[in-house]
């Protein structure tokens, strides 16, 4: 009796040990059987933005025959190539992903690419790396022109003192953005129309109209905020606080997302000397739509999330169904030059907020006080 019953006991472990066994095999390797078919990874669910997009990929996915799964990397390159790890271990065939910084993240997407899994670059340009398969974006030097052509229009008289703001120097978008405002605003600095008050680099370069890779970069070092709110707020006020009353009054501001504008401008409405400024944004974020309603920021750059991620899902689906993606254009990532699919982007300020964000569905006027 003892005898028999240590065989069964030999056998239960026997199959507990191989069940075991399977499941680690399937965790351990690129098409594990879980399923998962798109792998979403987006860089923080810290910024409004990021949050809102997880929820239309969401929402996107709602119908679809497709398995996905969506993971943060909350600022962290390290993190970042984690997720994209974990995502290959569960058997993904198409990787989107939002770089945290983009160069750094060429090590996750050859990962990817070695296990033969089609790399799509949302928002952000993935560079120096030939693993990057398609880039779904918004025409970024378009959204730092529409910015500077706010400022351009919105701005009366000359000597104008002009503010200048970037996002993050590991960010591509960012050196895009501010190349796109900077082809808009040169010419008014030239002749006389803006005064650079915040960037002894950017002045150095005022009759240059266009700028190479390592200009930029010296501005955007210069007066990077790294899309961090925070950081924006305190370097405005060492800004402010390091300029005479000469350098104030009617100012002008570009402001690279509407997180930094929002703190950009709290901090330039709490001078005294500062009459009146105007102020840029991206991302129609709902607290700076409430901003634009109460005139505390003068425009935001409309991206529809809406269409990007559709844009970034048919992709998806397209790549998994067999089929060539159609692209509109290209970017030179350093390495190669990525297809791309663009996005159109749309101007919004007080005067078209309710036409474009509350007519369009985007939000509810119950979001807002004050729309009319």
């Amino acid at each position: 009796m003892r005898k028999r019953f240590k065989e069964l006991t030999f056998i239960i472990m026997a199959m507990v040990f191989a069940v075991v066994a399977a499941g680690c095999g399937n965790a351990g390797g690129s098409g594990g059987g879980s399923g998962v078919d798109v792998g979403i990874v987006l860089p923080t669910k810290d910024e409004p933005r990021w949050v809102q997009d997880e929820q239309r990929f969401k929402d996107a996915l709602a119908d679809s025959d497709y398995s996905t799964e969506i993971l943060f990397s909350q600022g962290s390159s390290a993190k970042e190539k984690e997720n994209v790890e974990a995502l290959l271990n569960k058997g993904i065939k198409v990787l989107i992903i939002t770089p945290h910084d983009g160069a750094a993240a060429a090590a996750a997407v050859e990962a990817a690419k070695k296990d033969d899994v089609t790399v799509i670059s949302y928002d952000r340009l993935i560079t120096d790396t030939d693993a990057v398969d398609y880039y779904v974006t918004f025409d970024s030097l378009a959204v730092g022109a529409a910015q500077a052509q706010y400022l351009v229009d919105n701005a009366q008289g000359s000597d104008i003192p002009l503010y200048l703001y970037a996002g993050a120097g590991s960010d591509n978008n960012a050196f895009l953005f501010f190349e796109g405002a900077w082809k808009v605003l040169q010419p008014k600095i030239a002749d006389g129309t803006f005064k650079i008050a915040n960037s002894n680099e950017a002045e150095k370069l005022k009759d240059s109209a266009d700028l190479s890779r390592d200009q930029l970069g010296k501005i955007i070092d210069q007066i990077t905020t790294n899309w961090d709110p925070n950081e924006a707020k305190n370097k405005a006020q060492t800004h402010l606080t390091a300029v005479g009353n000469d350098q104030k009054g009617d100012v002008a501001i570009l402001a690279p997302n509407d997180g930094t504008a929002r703190s950009i401008a709290d901090v330039f409405a709490s001078d005294s000397a500062i009459t009146s400024y105007l102020v840029t944004g991206q991302d129609a974020e709902q607290a700076s739509i409430q901003y634009i309603i109460d005139e505390k920021q003068s425009m935001t750059v409309f991206k529809d999330v809406r269409t990007l991620v559709k844009d970034a899902m048919g992709m998806a689906v397209e790549i998994l169904d067999g089929a060539s993606p159609e692209t509109t254009g290209s970017y030179d990532n350093g390495e190669v030059e990525v297809k791309a699919k663009q996005t159109d982007v749309i101007v919004v300020d007080k005067e078209n907020v309710k036409a474009e964000l509350i007519d369009s569905g985007y939000y509810e006027a119950g979001d807002f006080t004050g729309i009319e």
